[in-house]
């Protein structure tokens, strides 16, 4: 730690292992027992939860690469049980965009040289996998995974439990539990696989499926076919989830496009 500049004014929690030649500034906040890799920087206005580990390279609470940005404070929030590799970068918010805060959940996984915009919403348990750049505002939510170098469009949202195909352009929003891949980037079924995973039982995935069915396959438009599913679905916690998300969506959802190129 000698070797390694830290704010005398930084809030260091308990058991915190910082190695050499890392930079932390003074408005920083650091749980307990994270490891911080030798090289990594964590500028100001940063709060990062317990149990956290920054790799080497890693650049946490730079301010945002956003043209708005005024030099006013702004902050990045990191949760417990974060995991930041190599080389990747979290940006600080911007005032103007309402929110002034960059936030990261519980539980994530942000890959090597992934990108986390300013203002962008990580939600728990989630993975951005290598080389990922979420811009400005993008929202993922809880349990969602973004395959490598994909790109997101600013003001995107990945729903809870879906799983992106790697290389996507995201341009559209990919909705709750869906598989989203091929150019341009479609809806390719649900994902079971994490769905199982995570304990949702037959009958949920089975819900899921028809309601999705009914979204993209019966014919009709987005908005037609949401009515018809929120007048002869029961209600749950599935049906919910899929038609507030797309209640709320501001770019729209990707589509089922059957003539979409196979990703290679």
């Amino acid at each position: 730690m000698e070797s390694s500049f830290v704010h005398p004014n930084a809030k260091i929690g308990a058991n915190v292992k910082i190695h050499p030649f890392c930079y932390i500034a003074e408005n920083v906040e650091i749980g307990d027992n994270c490891e911080i890799g030798p090289n990594a920087t964590i500028y100001d206005y940063v709060k990062m939860g317990n149990n956290c580990r920054v790799f080497p390279g890693a650049v946490v609470g730079a301010i945002p690469q956003d043209l708005k940005f005024e030099d006013e404070i702004s902050y990045v929030e990191i949760g417990n049980n974060v995991t930041i590799r190599e080389c990747a970068t979290i940006n600080r918010g911007t005032a103007a965009s309402g929110k002034g805060k960059t936030i990261v959940g519980n539980n994530t996984l942000i890959m090597s040289y992934a990108h986390v915009a300013h203002d962008c919403e990580v939600g728990n348990n989630c993975i951005l996998v290598s080389y990922v750049g979420i811009a400005g505002e993008t929202k993922v939510d809880d349990w969602a995974i973004i395959g490598g170098a994909s790109a997101a469009h600013q003001f995107s949202n990945i729903g809870a439990h879906a799983m992106v195909a790697g290389g996507s352009r995201i341009g559209k929003d990919v909705p709750p539990y869906a598989m989203a891949g091929k150019l341009p980037l479609s809806y390719c079924g649900i994902n079971i696989v994490g769905l199982r995973r995570r304990g949702f039982t037959v009958e949920q995935i089975e819900r899921i499926k028809e309601i999705y069915k009914t979204i993209y396959m019966s014919g009709l438009n987005v908005s037609a076919a949401c009515k018809k599913v929120e007048e002869e679905f029961e209600e749950s916690v599935e049906k919910r989830t899929i038609l507030d998300f797309i209640a709320r969506s501001k770019r729209g959802i990707i589509r089922y496009n059957p003539k979409a190129v196979a990703d290679e």
